[in-house]
């Protein structure tokens, strides 16, 4: 498949498909080039962009996901782990923080925090 076809597929601008290729997030088993030297995408590669994108909209940034992704720095499993279990642990702590404002906020519907603004 091209890569406007998975731009469409996808929602990702080729620009965004470009650039990471050029971050190696893109693993090389997705593309190929043809004898005109296109990129020739297989179709897992629409799935694997699929969770990229889920992976960004919990923040990991594009460098985190470059050393999960990327064979050649050959980080071991357990070093990917660790990147992955503080991930976990920044968005645990997110959501004990929204945790608490939607309890604050419940207290002021209710009458019930010392909360007074000017208007």
């Amino acid at each position: 498949m091209k890569i406007k076809d998975v731009s469409k597929l996808t929602g990702l601008p080729i620009s965004t498909l470009r650039f990471y290729e050029r971050k190696n997030l893109i693993p090389d088993t997705f593309v190929k080039r043809d004898v005109n030297n296109y990129r020739i995408y297989s179709e897992e590669v629409v799935e694997f962009l699929n969770d990229v994108k889920a992976l960004l909209s919990v923040d990991f940034s594009i460098e985190e996901l470059c050393l999960l992704v990327n064979q050649g720095l050959n980080l071991t499993y357990e070093v990917k782990k660790k990147i992955v279990e503080q991930k976990i642990r920044e968005i645990e702590d997110v959501q004990q923080r929204l945790r608490k404002s939607k309890k604050f906020l419940h207290a002021i519907l209710e009458g019930k925090a010392n909360f007074q603004t000017q208007c």
